[in-house]
């Protein structure tokens, strides 16, 4: 994926300020607004229902935001989205995770740097990417036998689904690198 973005994140007119005013939000959460996110301006409805989806994870009662930035990231790196792995990283090395740690997990989700019950949650998440109709009823008993309840089980695989189709919405339209509409 190398080149131009084949899309401009053009605000539909008439729309400006709704969109401003959730990317303004989004800046206030992050200290700025990630590429990816700014594409969805095209559609305000999709901008804010994502932007809901962030909010409602970034706030999450039970799973913590290592869990699920390394769901996140290690289900880009298995996609091949260079945006969302950067982007993943970044949040990961500022919750104090050094980078060769997180980078390892890459190779296996066993060395990623969560607590036991926390692996076998991210593994089931992983298995629910690559092969989803291999996810058995053993796999749901071993979730709730680590202390995970359905709910969490559900917003785990949510959040992986759901970066799944935001990296084929940022790889079909080449968004690879922060920047890509400067």
């Amino acid at each position: 994926m190398n080149g131009k973005a084949l899309i401009s994140p053009t605000i539909p007119s008439g729309e400006e300020q709704r969109v401003e005013g959730t990317l303004n939000q989004v800046a206030q959460a992050l200290g700025f607004v990630p590429d990816g996110l700014r594409l969805y301006g095209i559609s305000p409805p999709l901008l804010e229902n994502f932007v809901g989806g962030i909010g409602y994870f970034r706030e999450h009662p039970v799973l913590r935001q290592e869990l699920l930035a390394m769901i996140r990231y290690l289900a880009s790196s298995e996609a091949g989205c260079q945006f969302c792995i950067d982007l993943n990283e970044g949040f990961l090395t500022s919750m104090g995770i050094e980078l060769d740690e997180i980078r390892a997990s890459r190779s296996d989700p066993e060395n990623a740097p969560l607590n036991p019950n926390e692996k076998q949650l991210l593994g089931l998440t992983l298995k629910s990417l690559s092969d989803p109709e291999a996810v058995i009823q053993e796999d749901l008993d071993t979730a709730r036998e680590h202390g995970w309840t359905d709910r969490d089980i559900f917003d785990a695989i949510v959040i992986a689904a759901n970066n799944r189709a935001f990296n084929i919405v940022l790889k079909t339209f080449k968004i690879e690198h922060q920047g890509a509409f400067a």
